[in-house]
């Protein structure tokens, strides 16, 4: 089995052999990802299901948690060494776990940080065991069985995969709701079209299932998914004509910092049309109003925060939820803004943490644009996470496959294919 162009040189690079023992650690690593990916939990729980509160939810990622550490053991020395270049990602986990310290609910934030440092083990280890076209490949072929059970479950159990009360018809696969399916099928076009890059004898394989995670976005209805998808489209666009050649690069550069900016302007003087674009009201279907109760609660702690993956669990009457939910006037179960909630959960110094890996990451994937064919991916991935930070908390998020990709694309940058021994 071999992997056209997996090196960021100019030449082809042959993948190893698939041997019994390869395949294994391929779908450990498969695994990783599908667990976390919770594609299980809704037909589990069903609606009134809460994955953070079942014992046997919770018992259920721990193949997981040990898919990850053999993979670790397997390649020790450079897991390690890619973990030390993201020095800031050690920091937000150190300020994770000393949170435990100041916590609203000690206990809990105890636990919620062993969950985030095994998601986080998942996304290094990805990253230093693998190159980028076997790591798309990885992550194409469980995406392509995302698509295929989401639309088996709509078309054959429609009571589960299509919505019957709220958004009547949209389909929603085996997710909770509607922008749940559009988010990740918006991510899997983008993996599945990367890994056809990256790996173009198999094109034919990967791109039937991109049109498939495509089709499932537009029958989720969800707006946002679908710009999320066409920015994602658009960055890998992007990527192509940077790389074809200097001139036609920095045109295109330019190119999109305008487009940016009018975007921007659009957003700020013409936020009705953007809204009605985006099918969001003014408010951002509520997420203003959660904003500014967590703003105000902010504003008691700024410094530490109450604790790491708390705050929308403890509910007595003295609580930072329960003031949040007066200001609001409904019950949040999370910031709805990544920035946000770093901040409340662990104050200026995780979100510091945050901030400067997020922007190591971005440069780069800027510099990736001229050296490494990887940023077909990270740099499209990276435009759609930015998105979706900005409406949702998916940083920092224990058993969240978003995370993980992102710590995987982070330590990817640091840790090249020229690293990798497979």
């Amino acid at each position: 089995m071999t992997s056209a162009l997996a090196g960021p040189g100019p030449g082809v690079a042959q993948a190893p052999r698939l041997t019994a023992w390869r395949a294994m650690t391929l779908g450990a690593a498969a695994l990783i990802f599908l667990i976390y990916s919770q594609f299980w939990v809704f037909p589990l729980l069903g609606d009134a299901g809460n994955p953070a509160a079942s014992g046997l939810i919770r018992a259920l990622y721990l193949p997981a948690y040990g898919a990850a550490a053999v993979l670790m053991l397997l390649t020790p020395r450079a897991t390690l060494l890619a973990l030390l270049r993201q020095p800031f990602l050690v920091a937000l986990l150190a300020i994770c776990a000393a949170s435990t310290l100041w916590s609203v609910a000690p206990d809990k934030t105890l636990m919620r940080v062993v969950a985030l440092g095994f998601t986080t083990l998942g996304g290094v280890v990805l990253a230093a065991r693998y190159r980028w076209a076997t790591l798309l490949e990885i992550l194409a072929a469980s995406f392509a069985f995302l698509t295929l059970v989401a639309i088996a479950v709509s078309l054959a159990v429609p009571s589960i995969g299509v919505m019957q009360t709220l958004f009547p018809g949209a389909w929603r696969g085996v997710w909770p709701e509607k922008n749940a399916l559009g988010g990740i099928m918006a991510l899997g076009f983008i993996v599945l079209s990367a890994a056809a890059v990256l790996n173009p004898r198999r094109a034919l394989v990967w791109l039937p299932f991109a049109g498939l995670a495509l089709l499932l976005v537009l029958m989720s209805t969800s707006k946002t998914s679908l710009v999320s998808l066409m920015l994602g489209l658009g960055g890998m666009i992007f990527v192509g004509l940077v790389r074809r050649h200097p001139a036609s690069g920095v045109a295109t550069i330019w190119l999109a910092a305008l487009g940016v900016a009018m975007l921007a302007g659009v957003a700020l003087f013409a936020a009705d049309l953007f809204f009605e674009v985006l099918g969001k009201d003014a408010t951002l279907t509520g997420r203003t109003k959660i904003w500014d109760a967590a703003m105000q609660q902010i504003r008691q702690r700024p410094w530490t925060g109450y604790g790491y993956g708390v705050v929308w669990e403890v509910k007595d009457a003295w609580s930072p939820l329960a003031s949040i939910v007066k200001r609001a006037g409904f019950v949040p179960i999370h910031a709805h803004s990544a920035w946000i909630e770093q901040w409340i959960g662990m104050g200026v110094f995780g979100l510091a943490a945050f901030a400067l890996m997020y922007v190591q990451t971005l440069m780069l994937a800027a510099v990736a644009l001229f050296r490494d064919r990887g940023a077909y991916f990270a740099v499209p991935f990276l435009i759609v996470y930015t998105l979706m930070t900005l409406t949702e908390s998916i940083a920092v998020t224990f058993h969240d496959f978003r995370w993980m990709m992102f710590v995987m694309v982070a330590t990817k940058l640091v840790w090249p294919d020229r690293e990798v021994r497979e």
